[in-house]
């Protein structure tokens, strides 16, 4: 899909924004809170505003992926899957996307972001407390990973976070190792959506690659500051930097 309508100040705007959400997602999670909205400020269609955000949010999230798998804070045969699970929620949840009227989108894209920002920033994400198994393995490779992979085929800002705290709460694993994982699965579903969007003709090919640029760059900084630096204060940035380009876009 073509789209080209922007200026050189939006392309720069959209490259720095792809940069900060690699840095900040692979650190605190909730990068598309700022992908999405930015690019629905250039006026495209919302399902190429989604399919464009898949493409470059990808790169963030393999380049994140395979620093976890190099540094071994998480084991392939830990995730795989799972993985494969996220995959088949996540395909299942774009598929029924292409169904969904794209002026319902319009209103709906907002709110859900909204109401993801405040999720954001009313959750406590770095709590090391041991939690208890609350359900099984297999359980939570039925049903929990698949529901949250449809969450992110369907819309997906959030997606990482709430992987992780589903990693906390219903498997009882360590913060860091359920942020690890979380990149994996995270993944697994991006890439899953990706390939609807490609079959369905809604990417915006230019810009989604310089956002993948920005994204890699991004995600690799922070793949390397991970485990190093505090990320609670990130997570106030992200929901700042969000509801201010949800005002600025509800306000054109």
């Amino acid at each position: 899909m073509e789209f080209a309508s922007l200026t050189i100040e939006m392309y720069f705007f959209l490259f720095t924004i792809a940069i900060v959400a690699g840095f900040l997602d692979t650190l605190a999670g909730g990068g598309g809170l700022l992908t999405l909205p930015a690019l629905m400020m250039t006026g495209m269609p919302p399902l190429a505003a989604l399919a464009t955000n898949k493409l470059q949010s990808s790169m963030g999230a393999a380049t994140a992926s395979v620093m976890m798998l190099r540094g071994r804070r998480v084991r392939w045969h830990q995730v795989k899957y799972l993985m494969l699970s996220a995959f088949i929620g996540s395909v299942i949840g774009t598929v029924i996307l292409q169904f969904i009227d794209a002026q319902m989108l319009t209103v709906i894209i907002p709110v859900v972001i909204t109401c993801i920002g405040i999720y954001f920033l009313i959750t406590p994400m770095v709590d090391e407390a041991n939690k208890p198994v609350r359900v099984s393995s297999a359980g939570y490779k039925k049903f929990v990973v698949p529901l949250i992979g449809f969450y992110d085929g369907i819309l997906g800002p959030g997606t990482g976070s709430f992987f992780t705290l589903a990693g906390r709460a219903l498997r009882g694993q360590k913060f860091l190792e359920a942020t690890a994982i979380a990149k994996t699965l995270n993944f697994a579903s991006n890439i899953a959506s990706l390939l609807v969007f490609l079959f369905a003709g809604h990417v915006v090919w230019l810009l989604g690659m310089l956002m993948m640029v920005g994204q890699f760059i991004g995600a690799w900084l922070g793949s390397h500051c991970l485990f190093k630096i505090p990320v609670s204060y990130l997570r106030y940035l992200v929901v700042f930097m969000c509801f201010a380009m949800l005002i600025k876009y509800v306000a054109t």
